[in-house]
């Protein structure tokens, strides 16, 4: 029994030697561990990051491509809601031109006029357009362009609208045509 608790003696011995060997090496080998885990991690976080920019970079040339295609359609269609609702009354003004041929009364030819030009007021408020009221108006050059100036009108007539020689009109507040009138001076 001796000799074998010598040699477990023994084997101990030699084991405590060896393992400061082998606890240094894989301390160095931990070290070298951490010391590429932040390199990994670094690269890892760029890639990552890069990814990120590409896609992002991507994205956003898909964004500009798809609002300039909207943009282009709406450039080309952008008065197709306008115009289906003016063809009515284009199919309005036909009839009263076959109906016109028809009769010789000025009455009844005045009066389907006045009918379609009503019509065709109602299709254009419901665009947002309107007209520029002129009558007894205070000369303003945002709205009114003066085409005339009408003096020896008296005081109460100086810088006020006289008389209306072309409507202006407005699209949604934004004048489109400004009134042409004559100022008194």
């Amino acid at each position: 029994m001796k000799e074998k608790d010598i040699n477990i003696e023994e084997e101990e011995q030699l084991n405590p030697e060896d393992t400061p060997k082998e606890t240094e090496e894989q301390e160095e080998q931990e070290a070298s561990a951490e010391e590429k885990a932040p390199i990994e991690q670094a690269q890892d976080e760029i890639a990552e990051l890069k990814d990120k920019y590409l896609r992002s970079v991507a994205e956003f040339d898909n964004y500009r491509k798809r609002t300039l295609k909207e943009r282009a359609e709406l450039i080309l269609n952008g008065g197709e809601k306008v115009l289906t609702a003016i063809l009515p009354i284009v199919d309005d003004m036909e009839r009263a031109i076959d109906n016109g041929q028809k009769t010789e009364d000025p009455a009844v030819l005045r009066e389907g006029m006045e009918l379609i030009y009503h019509k065709l007021l109602k299709v254009l408020e419901s665009q947002g357009v309107s007209t520029i009221t002129t009558e007894d108006a205070d000369f303003d050059t945002d709205v009114h362009e003066a085409v005339a100036m009408v003096p020896g009108m008296g005081d109460d007539k100086k810088g006020k609208v006289i008389d209306c020689l072309q409507k202006g009109y407005k699209l949604n507040d934004k004048v489109i045509r400004h009134a042409k009138v004559a100022v008194g001076q």
